[in-house]
C-alpha cells in the first residue's frame, strides 16, 4: 500500500460592519494572536493572519483528524 498525503488550507476572510475601518494597527497587533490561539486551541494550524483597517484574512491548515462537519459547520 502506498504512502498517503493529505493538506487542506482554507483562507477566510473577514470584515468588519460595512467595512467600516476600525481595524487600527493597536487593534491588529492584540487580534493576530487572539485568532490564531482560538485556531490552535481547536486543532487547527494557522499558517498566516494578516488584514488591514476593514477585513482580516487567515490561511488555516486544517487537520486530517478532524471531520469535515466539525471544520465547516461549527
Amino acid at each position: 500500500m502506498g504512502n498517503t498525503f493529505a493538506c487542506l488550507n482554507v483562507h477566510c476572510v473577514f470584515s468588519t460592519k460595512e467595512r467600516v475601518p476600525i481595524l487600527n494597527p493597536e487593534v491588529r497587533e492584540r487580534l493576530w494572536p487572539y485568532l490564531g490561539g482560538i485556531a490552535k486551541q481547536n486543532g487547527i494550524h494557522p499558517k498566516c493572519i494578516g488584514g488591514v483597517a476593514d477585513h482580516v484574512h487567515l490561511l488555516l491548515s486544517m487537520p486530517t483528524t478532524m471531520a469535515m462537519e466539525k471544520r465547516f459547520h461549527e
